[in-house]
């Protein structure tokens, strides 16, 4: 079967456009034929992802490719390090099967950090041997982001050893150091690391670009480097990358890299640099067999209204239409429910934080809105309005809230809890079993009551997220691994966007508070964490002191 395609053809790579018929067989662009005609829409290369953990989206791989087709996505460059933390092989695995079912183009890595530290509860380790076998057994594209990079500065023996593998195997290994400047990031990208999503400020992108890496802009549903990074594009185009890392499934219903293609075309930035960021970059860096929109090539293309709104009207991939005009053909297919979940319901006491007769001070986490990293506040403990005796309760007033880390994979432990700033709940908890990287269960809130039944919702349900208000108890629930839904993603989005609006509604002003919130024990993001063995301090690397 022959399909073609009559519009304004777009060569990226050889800037320009012509109205052209595509010949489509055999999954394959067959023929390429300029025409003498008037062609309203526009065909170009599919758009990717280069950075991306699929369970953030709470949803499947073969869901997410649901979603993703819609808005012009026919590939991603995808590290499964999240179910890694929760099973391991097993759980990789898992997503390879899933994804396999459905058609498009997930290229999976082997995540590098698993557990991310050892200051933290994970399900599971993937070592050196466990990366070989990923490798050679299933063929995984590239070693994902080495977020440990002290090790590698270190040049840790068991750290090493994991890049070395990739090496001799000829696979690309992703970074991952926030903040990292200067000779430490000449050292870190000469032991090999390729790429950065994690930079903040464009100082801190064009140092490492100095150095010849290659930075990705991300834009996900906490992280938003967009507007920092986008100035760099116009000069360091053929270096740079689009990502999303982390993508809410409410986020991922409103768009994916299309948004990041239509606003970096908004700011006057050639229409060109931006496609081959969008489009070819990944492909030329990771060696992917998607097609380029050239004769030959697997036909992943798209067909969009135009090249300032980038509006998708059809997705192809591999020859075969997967959305059309908004609606997506990719079939629904069987999910396989997998999780590691074992820890007994907690009591309101186990939240209650007793403070030393001599302390003066007190360590708190700043939240920062579109952010991964957190500040360090330092509050003093008697003048604050929120003791009784010495118990330190939350303080609605001066949104100064408790935060527990409660370990999912052990029963009988005690939670971890701490303070943070810049949530403003005025009432009742929100918590969430998605905890980047091990996954335990992460949960702010008002009062220790609230905080133990949003903590309870999610042990009884093994996994999910949940809202606690005065009058009910909201839950989403994720049964895989505890941080993915079996449910259609449509569903799942219209779900989580209701617990979203809920937390709102109590009175947190983040844009993505659950997100926000999964990266709360985040450890290898500076600046003050929390994991569920205490409070962490990212910069020294070491655990502090709740009190002073």
């Amino acid at each position: 079967m022959t399909t073609k395609i009559k519009a304004n053809f777009v060569q990226i790579k050889q800037r320009k456009i012509f109205a052209a018929e595509i010949h489509i067989a055999n999954g394959k662009i067959s023929k390429i034929t300029p025409i003498n005609e008037v062609c309203e829409h526009y065909v170009l290369a599919g758009f990717i992802d280069a950075h991306v953990h699929i369970e953030s989206s709470m949803l499947m791989p073969s869901e997410f490719a649901k979603l993703a087709v819609k808005h012009g996505t026919v590939a991603t460059v995808s590290d499964p390090h999240e179910i890694a933390n929760v099973l391991g092989v097993k759980g990789i695995e898992h997503l390879i099967d899933n994804a396999k079912k459905v058609n498009f183009h997930f290229y999976f890595g082997v995540p590098s950090c698993v557990p991310a530290t050892t200051f933290e509860t994970a399900g599971a380790e993937i070592n050196a041997a466990d990366i070989r076998y990923l490798f050679e057994k299933h063929q995984l594209l590239y070693l994902a982001e080495m977020m440990n990079y002290p090790a590698v500065l270190a040049k840790v023996p068991e750290v090493m050893e994991k890049i070395a593998i990739a090496k001799e195997l000829g696979k690309v290994i992703d970074g991952h150091a926030p903040a990292l400047r200067g000779k430490q990031a000449k050292a870190y990208i000469a032991a090999g690391m390729s790429t950065d999503h994690e930079c903040v400020t464009a100082a801190e992108a064009a140092d490492k670009l100095k150095y010849g890496m290659k930075i990705l802009i991300r834009e996900g549903s906490a992280a938003k480097n967009f507007e920092a990074l986008i100035p760099l594009l116009d000069e360091h185009y053929e270096q740079m990358m689009f990502c999303s890392d982390d993508k809410h499934p409410d986020n991922l219903v409103e768009s994916h890299i299309d948004e990041l293609v239509r606003r970096a075309v908004a700011k006057g930035i050639d229409v060109f640099k931006v496609l081959q960021v969008a489009c070819i970059n990944p492909i030329t860096h990771y060696g992917l067999s998607v097609g380029q929109l050239q004769e030959g090539d697997s036909a992943d293309c798209i067909v969009v209204n135009n090249l300032q709104e980038f509006k998708v009207l059809q997705t192809y991939i591999k020859g075969e239409l997967v959305a059309d005009q908004q609606k997506s053909l990719i079939p629904t297919v069987p999910i396989e429910i997998i999780n590691q979940f074992d820890t007994n319901l907690k009591r309101p006491s186990e939240f209650v934080v007793d403070c030393p007769e001599d302390a003066k001070t007190m360590n708190c986490i700043e939240a920062i809105d579109g952010e991964l990293i957190t500040r360090t506040l330092v509050l003093p403990t008697k003048a604050q309005t929120h003791y009784i005796g010495k118990w330190v309760m939350a303080d609605t007033k001066d949104d100064v809230l408790k935060l527990t880390v409660v370990n999912r994979y052990q029963p009988n432990i005690e939670p971890a809890v701490a303070f943070i700033k810049n949530f403003g709940l005025k009432s009742g908890a929100i918590a969430s079993s998605v905890g980047h990287d091990s996954h335990n269960i992460t949960a702010v809130g008002t009062s220790e009551e609230a905080i133990c039944q949003a903590v309870n919702a999610i042990i009884e349900a093994k996994g999910g997220i949940a809202v606690v208000t005065p009058n009910e108890t909201l839950l989403l629930p994720l049964p895989i691994a505890g941080i993915m839904s079996a449910q259609d993603g449509e569903t799942v989005a219209a779900q989580y966007t209701a617990l979203d609006q809920a937390a709102k509604k109590l009175g947190c002003q983040l844009k993505a508070p659950f997100m926000t919130l999964s990266f709360m024990a985040l450890l290898v993001i500076p600046e003050l964490k929390l994991s569920d063995k205490g409070l962490f301090d990212g910069k020294e690397f070491k655990f502090k002191a709740l009190f002073n």
